[in-house]
């Protein structure tokens, strides 16, 4: 390996394009890898892109190398690099995968630290109260508590991914897990010993940072109100997984108010007062009066803002569009709750001799407060305003219809580097969609196909006839058509649906006739649901939305992917209709400036589940007829991968016969 390049540019592409060479150190410290030309290409843009600043648009399809590809130039740079992927399972993969694999490679010392959202940590001093407390002895959580008191004994990094015994849904950790809420900061008595401040002093010291595009949002969120940061500051960015960008910038540049955040300050008021860190006792008292009142107009509150469904038309997958004629509905409420509000920030506020927790409280007060306000108004012509229930939550929520100037402010003009990357980045063989949504004016561009063979390892089928998706008979086709496939590839498959309706229907007929076993979204946790696929033979995975994307099963598990209907957002959702509204008021066309670009790439996540490694072979399947029936399905059909496109049921069977030895 050559001396890493002091100054990059040309050595970084010459030391980059070694490194990937076919007799170069990771063909020797690799014995699988196979030199690409995909895979140099784009580590030469990217080392190009870290040598001349900008931003470089890249797609590269599934069998590319991407992440090598980004990983070695990051590396060899010399730059402190932050790396943010659209999903965890990837960060891992980068960090306890392929990072170890480039240290022993490369022979380059270099240093890397992974930071996950706080949730995902340990809040030392939070465990200790909670576990000291009664309300932790009076649960049935014993073991649980025991296991996590002897991790922390041995555990540096406090991530709960570590807890592999620890069920993801336990009801417990949100009482125990680092909160931006409840943090106090340097006034923590555990502060010196806190995962999350070691994360960052470790974060600070590294030449790459691995992050997710949710904490990529927090921290530019935190940015923009001046309130610190969260990641260490870094000039080069990659960011994986691109096309997620637009919908995590919509969700933290929102603002909502939840009755679990409302339920979590009153509880963590009452714990404060339990342990005496209010010493004046009048405003103990008060304060106890206060969090008394706090919960009833809560109450009251959420059951008026739940009451503002009736009567708003629209509703779409638990979200309902709301304006100030409705919001004024619960103004009363409203009122009342913002008076509780401010009546335990003035008692906090007129004590005497505080901890620093006890403050923290009146803050959080004080932001709900502020949030609530907002949310009321319901006025910001810049936001679309939103109702949504989830299980027994109430959410009131405000998100931005555009985030293009966002993402532009808070990311692509605060760094000198930013590689924009994906599988999924085109429509119409174009990067103009995404350039719009996410605010890119000058890139440069680079779009490599996949270098999976296709007409070899796929095949596409198309039935010859089915109904309008939008028909009631839709489903009942569609439930045998899936089962005829799946009777041919003998299960190993993902049904992707559109709703959980079709879901259903579909699901109940399938288990009729099939006899391999069905596993079905919401019946357990996503990863426990995938590891169970993975190691059932023969099994089909029934899901909507949350496996289209980010899911990866190599081998003979995974041999089809079935979708049933092209992958529309639904115009009911609210942010969907705002924006729609927002292109149609500037005269253009959101269908297909918007509406049609969204589905392609949704529909290009969804098939992309099945190739994952050059000796994977199947079946992909799309059921919805408007491919070949409506104008735009060409869009769709010139985004599908280049497989042989069959009619014929009988042309699956001779695809696998094919490969049978």
């Amino acid at each position: 390996m050559p001396e890493v390049p002091a100054v990059p540019g040309v050595a970084l592409s010459a030391a980059v394009a070694e490194a990937l060479a076919p007799d170069g150190p990771l063909a020797r410290a690799v014995p699988a890898f196979e030199t690409r030309d995909a895979q140099l290409a784009l580590a030469a843009a990217v080392s190009a892109a870290l040598a001349d600043g900008g931003v470089l648009l890249a797609e590269a399809g599934t069998g590319t190398g991407k992440t090598l590809a980004y990983l070695i130039p990051a590396i060899l740079s010399r730059h402190r690099v932050l790396v943010s992927t659209g999903t965890k399972n990837l960060q891992e993969q980068i960090y306890f995968k392929d990072l170890p694999v480039l240290r022993e490679a490369l022979g380059v010392p270099f240093t890397a630290t992974c930071m996950k959202g706080r949730g995902n940590y340990l809040c030392l001093q939070r465990f200790e109260s909670w576990r000291d407390s009664g309300a932790a002895a009076m649960g049935n959580d014993a073991y649980y508590i025991r296991m996590i008191d002897e991790w922390t004994r041995e555990s540096e990094s406090g991530d709960r991914a570590e807890l592999e015994d620890l069920p993801e849904d336990v009801p417990f950790w949100k009482e125990i897990a680092a909160s931006a809420e409840n943090c106090i900061g340097a006034e923590c008595p555990r502060h010196q010993d806190c995962y999350v401040t070691r994360m960052r002093q470790r974060a600070a010291e590294s030449d790459l940072v691995i992050v997710n595009h949710h904490l990529l949002c927090a921290d530019a969120a935190v940015r923009q109100s001046a309130y610190g940061e969260v990641i260490p500051d870094c000039h080069y960015a990659v960011v994986d997984e691109a096309h997620q960008l637009e919908d995590v910038a919509t969700q933290y540049f929102g603002r909502a108010v939840t009755s679990y955040r409302l339920d979590d300050l009153a509880r963590d008021i009452e714990r404060a007062l339990a342990r005496n860190l209010v010493a004046d006792a009048q405003r103990a008292d008060d304060l106890g009066t206060g969090v008394g009142r706090l919960r009833d107009h809560a109450r009251a509150f959420f059951a008026a803002v739940q009451a503002l469904r009736t009567g708003t038309g629209t509703f779409a997958e638990g979200r309902v569009r709301i304006g100030p004629a409705h919001t004024a509905r619960a103004g009363e409420e409203g009122l009342a709750l913002e008076g509780a509000l401010e009546a335990i920030e003035a008692d906090i506020a007129l004590a005497r001799d505080l901890p620093e927790e006890v403050l923290a409280l009146g803050r959080r007060a004080h932001d709900v407060r502020e949030d609530i306000r907002f949310l009321l108004r319901a006025d910001d012509p810049a936001f679309v305003y939103f109702l949504e229930v989830r299980g027994r939550g109430v959410y009131l929520r405000a998100s931005p219809v555009d985030v293009s100037e966002i993402i532009r402010e808070v990311l692509l003009e605060r760094m000198k580097t930013v590689v924009l990357t994906s599988a999924t980045l085109t429509t119409d063989g174009s990067f103009q969609y995404l350039r719009g949504r996410l605010g890119v004016r000058d890139a440069v561009e680079l779009r490599l196909d996949s270098e999976f063979d296709y007409a070899r390892q796929a095949i596409l089928y198309l039935p010859r006839r089915m109904p309008d998706p939008r028909s009631p008979q839709f489903a009942t086709a569609a439930a045998g058509e899936i089962v005829e496939i799946l009777k041919r590839t003998e299960g190993r498959a993902f049904v992707l649906f559109t709703s959980y309706s079709n879901l259903r229907e579909v699901r109940a007929f399938a288990e009729r006739e099939l006899d391999y076993p069905i596993l079905v979204q919401g019946t357990a946790p996503r990863t426990a649901l995938l590891t169970e696929f993975k190691a059932t033979p023969n099994a089909v995975l029934f899901a909507t939305s949350s496996f289209w994307q980010g899911v990866d099963v190599a081998g003979d598990a995974l041999s089809c992917v079935i979708i049933d209907k092209l992958p529309f957002a639904s115009p009911g959702d609210p942010i969907v209709a705002a924006r729609i509204e927002a292109i149609a008021a500037r005269g253009g066309s959101a269908f297909g400036e918007y509406q049609v670009p969204l589905a392609v790439l949704a529909l290009k996540q969804g098939l992309g589940r099945l190739l994952r490694h050059r000796l994977d072979r199947g079946v992909l399947a799309v059921l919805d007829p408007r491919l070949r029936s409506m104008g735009y399905g060409r869009r769709f059909l010139a985004s599908l991968p280049p497989a042989r496109v069959t009619h014929s049921l009988e042309d699956i069977e001779r695809f696998f016969q094919q490969a049978e030895p």
